[in-house]
């Protein structure tokens, strides 16, 4: 039998709207208990994701950024959450 070379150029993209990734994300900020979630605002657009707010601290500003990213969908995070002591 003769064999026939062949191609793969499938390419999977997961289908996630942007308010699917603001719940997930502002859920995961709920649930973790170094996050006070409610002084942090998240904005969605397309895979960008931006965090507004203040934190109490470096280690609750780089948690939620972490949190952001990990959300499906998202592509970049911009964290413009604010330290305050």
């Amino acid at each position: 039998m003769k064999q026939i070379p062949s191609s793969n150029e499938i390419e999977l993209k997961p289908t996630v709207h942007t308010t699917d990734i603001k719940v997930k994300i502002e859920d995961a900020l709920k649930r973790d208990a170094q996050i006070e979630a409610k002084d942090i605002t998240v904005e969605t657009s397309g895979a960008l994701v931006t965090l507004r707010g203040r934190v109490h601290s470096w280690r609750e500003h780089d948690d939620a950024e972490h949190a952001a990213f990990s959300a499906p969908g998202v592509g970049s995070v911009s964290n413009l959450l604010t330290v305050s002591y």
